[in-house]
């Protein structure tokens, strides 16, 4: 893989849970129903990136962030890691990715195992991969530095497992051994790991190795692990905790014993004991108070500078979003509907959601206090029946009018509005009009009242008072809600409404700041609302 190549390529990833798909539905016939809680995504994320993964809650990210590391199955598309499909490895291919890939949960209270020591949370991953790892096929060599004592008399052996500690370097694994006159070396403490001293000489090893030194004829010097597996485990775990900000004094304390912010920093530690490339990062502040969020996020930076990670960060909050990130990408309703830089992002939002997710940040100068917001009409719909065409187009201040529709944008909204509580029958008819002026059998009206029962129910649900033409149009579907056709009302409303953002779902194409949104596609003829009929 070159540098510049994604260490994570995600393309047109799918994840469906079905309802309806037991062995008895399936005898009785009722068909499967898909809940789409993922549904065609698709992004990059490069090596030593945070990609930040925004959206409303349910919009698919955890379940996103857990499809790529194959925690869950997909239903459809591909992941890619480092050049290879995720969903195709087997065995130790598999194994292999799951050291190379971790995740930090949520919820900091429910992700350890309450009957476990913190010695045993942080280890158990090295015992489950059976860290630390050796090579027979791995070469061990020690480069030999002297001080006051000629090279010519001192021999160094390496022990065959170094590897376990040492990084090999091309099959090789280099360890780095100095030996030295005891009048140049001064003052020595025995019990030093990686340091010896015999008569006259002080033999060194740079790496958290064992060194033993003898004195005879000449000087030989010997590099071993020198601990046991069980350990060595220990002894990651020890430099794992001080690498969080926590006490190696608390290895064998409890989860109960810590708060959530501590709690967190194990989660972490946890997730770095295989030291992984690639790590998935689930609202891993959501549960915290805000002086505990800045200082895990602080952590994670430099967690990720000192062992060059790559970050998948999903969260709902703006604010670590933009702190973290590099990237973000935002999730409506299973999909992707922009990607950008994140300070580009913050400031040009391009997407009408993306844009309504930033209204949405309270300020903090007062100076903000009457700006205006795009606030969102309506309920995120069901991803068990998302809306044909842009998910988004329900509750889009921006849905775009036919071409041929002389009408401004604010007006079209409530249409739109009013068109799917018809779609839906999402409107009460019993509280239309003055008591006891329209009489309903079976929820309707009779015929002779059905225009003016339109009218008032008209009044009812637009604020806005509607050029004739389109009134007429209302007037005429209302009625027909009035005498219990809501179908031929829908069929109405949609024959006069229907817009682009409801044929043709918008791709997201490739580029440095990609949009899904019909405002920018060319070919669904972008055009500004004229002024509204008079």
């Amino acid at each position: 893989m070159s540098a510049d190549d994604p260490l994570v390529r995600v393309d047109g990833l799918q994840k469906y849970f079905w309802e309806n798909d037991s062995v008895l539905d399936r005898l009785l016939g009722d068909d499967p129903v898909p809940v789409r809680a993922v549904d065609g995504v698709s992004f990059d994320i490069r090596p030593g990136e945070t990609l930040g993964l925004v959206g409303e809650s349910g919009c698919g990210k955890s379940t996103t962030g857990e499809t790529v590391l194959r925690l869950q199955e997909p239903t459809d598309g591909d992941v890619a890691f480092d050049g290879s499909s995720v969903y195709d490895l087997e065995g130790k291919s598999l194994t292999e990715f799951r050291r190379n890939a971790q995740v930090v949960f949520q919820d900091p209270f429910s992700s350890l195992d309450p009957r476990m020591t913190i010695g045993g949370i942080v280890t158990q991953p090295l015992e489950i991969h059976d860290w630390p790892w050796t090579d027979a096929d791995v070469e061990s060599r020690a480069e030999l530095r002297t001080d006051g004592i000629s090279a010519d008399i001192v021999s160094v052996t390496v022990a065959d497992d170094v590897d376990k500690l040492v990084s090999p370097v091309d099959g090789v694994a280099t360890v780095h051994v100095t030996v030295r006159s005891s009048d140049v070396a001064g003052d020595v403490d025995p019990d030093e790991r990686g340091v010896a001293e015999a008569e006259g000489a002080v033999a060194e090893v740079a790496e958290d190795l064992s060194i033993d030194v003898e004195r005879g004829d000449g000087i030989e010097v010997h590099v071993s692990v020198g601990r046991s597996t069980k350990q060595l485990r220990l002894d990651r775990a020890r430099d794992l905790l001080e690498r969080v900000g926590l006490s190696v004094d608390q290895l064998d304390r409890y989860p109960h014993e810590f708060s959530g912010g501590q709690r967190q920093r194990i989660g972490i530690a946890r997730a770095l004991a295989l030291e992984p490339e690639f790590m998935v990062l689930d609202e891993p502040t959501s549960a915290l108070d805000v002086s505990v969020q800045a200082q895990v996020l602080n952590l994670l930076n430099d967690l990720q500078t000192e062992f060059d990670l790559t970050y998948l960060l999903i969260s709902h909050d703006l604010s670590v979003i933009r702190h973290v990130c590099d990237r973000v990408a935002v999730m409506y309703l299973g999909e992707i509907v922009e990607i950008g830089p994140v300070d580009e992002l913050f400031e040009d939002p391009k997407h009408p959601y993306t844009r309504a997710l930033l209204d949405s940040v309270p300020r903090a100068s007062t100076d903000e206090r009457d700006r205006e917001r795009e606030t969102l009409s309506g309920d995120v719909p069901s991803p068990r029946d998302p809306p044909s065409g842009c998910r988004f187009r329900t509750r889009c201040p921006k849905v775009i009018p036919p071409a041929d529709l002389e009408i401004d944008q604010e007006t079209f909204r409530e249409l739109m509005t009013l068109r799917e509580r018809v779609e839906s029958r999402d409107i009460s008819l019993e509280t239309v009009g003055d008591e006891d002026e329209f009489d309903l059998e079976d929820g309707t009206v009779a015929a002779a009242d059905a225009d003016a029962f339109a009218m008032a129910l008209k009044g009812r649900l637009l604020e806005t008072e509607l050029p004739p033409r389109h009134d007429g149009v209302v007037e005429d579907a209302l009625a027909s809600v009035a005498v219990g056709d809501w179908e031929e009302a829908a069929e109405r409303l949609r024959e006069e409404y229907e817009s682009v953002c409801e044929r043709r779902n918008p791709a997201l194409e490739a580029d440095d700041h990609p949009v899904a949104c019909h405002l920018y596609d060319e070919e669904a003829g972008r055009r500004e609302a004229p002024a509204p009929e008079r």
